[in-house]
């Protein structure tokens, strides 16, 4: 998935955006597509399951009228034979590719985490690693575009890892003890200054000083103040 991919995963982390017919937003029901169409837009840019409660929010859309379409759609997909399908999973709502596909999913995953990172995944990567922990939205800040993408082939290479929660509910990301192994360290204090290796990246600084967190998937370095590091 691109990372320009429209809204992004961390429009469900934020404030709950006003129902349809107020403050100008546009009622889905008269999008292409519907509630439907915007049920699977929303359900195929997120990382985790998305409990009926939130579509309802999001959508502005009764939760009864919601489940419904979730259930029809179900359904559908299974009767259509796509290389997807919508499962109910730990209290939520998500798209997977369908089991019978596995063997041709599981040959693209493999490649990319074999290929060369992008210069745009090495950009996030920076900014992660000399801001951690961050949230996606605030990387996205820093580098002006959706990183939502980039973010997941991080977290699928092990170079990136959740590390906790903001109070928000947005999720908190820090680089992992895979990401020090391939870049020869053996802690975060190694890392060279950030200016002369990604000219382009600006307003680091905007997101203020951060604390690493310690415990996380990989067994990342121990608590520092990124400051510190620069």
């Amino acid at each position: 998935m691109s990372e320009t991919d429209a809204g992004g995963a961390d429009a469900l982390e934020g404030e709950v955006p006003p129902a349809p017919g107020t403050d100008g937003q546009v009622d889905v029901r008269d999008l292409p597509g519907g509630l439907r169409g915007a049920l699977e837009a929303v359900l195929m840019i997120v990382d985790e399951p998305v409990s009926v409660e939130r579509l309802a929010q999001v959508t502005g859309v009764p939760v009864v009228e919601v489940a419904v379409t979730l259930d029809t759609m179900v359904a559908s997909y299974r009767d259509e034979q796509r290389g997807f399908e919508l499962r109910q999973v730990g209290g939520g709502w998500r798209v997977y590719s369908a089991p019978a596909f596995a063997d041709v999913v599981a040959q693209v995953v493999l490649e990319g985490q074999t290929a060369r990172l992008t210069q745009a995944a090495l950009e996030t990567l920076a900014v992660v690693a000399y801001r951690q922990p961050v949230t996606r939205g605030q990387v996205s800040a820093v580098r002006g575009v959706n990183v939502d993408g980039v973010m997941r082939t991080l977290v699928a290479r092990g170079l990136v890892a959740e590390v906790g929660t903001e109070p928000s509910g947005a999720h908190l990301y820090g680089t992992t003890a895979s990401f020090l192994e391939r870049m020869g360290f053996t802690s975060l204090d190694q890392l060279p200054p950030l200016a002369p290796y990604l000219p382009d990246i600006d307003g680091l600084d905007d997101l203020g000083p951060q604390t690493r967190v310690t415990t996380v998937p990989g067994e990342p370095s121990s608590p520092t103040s990124m400051k510190e590091q620069q």
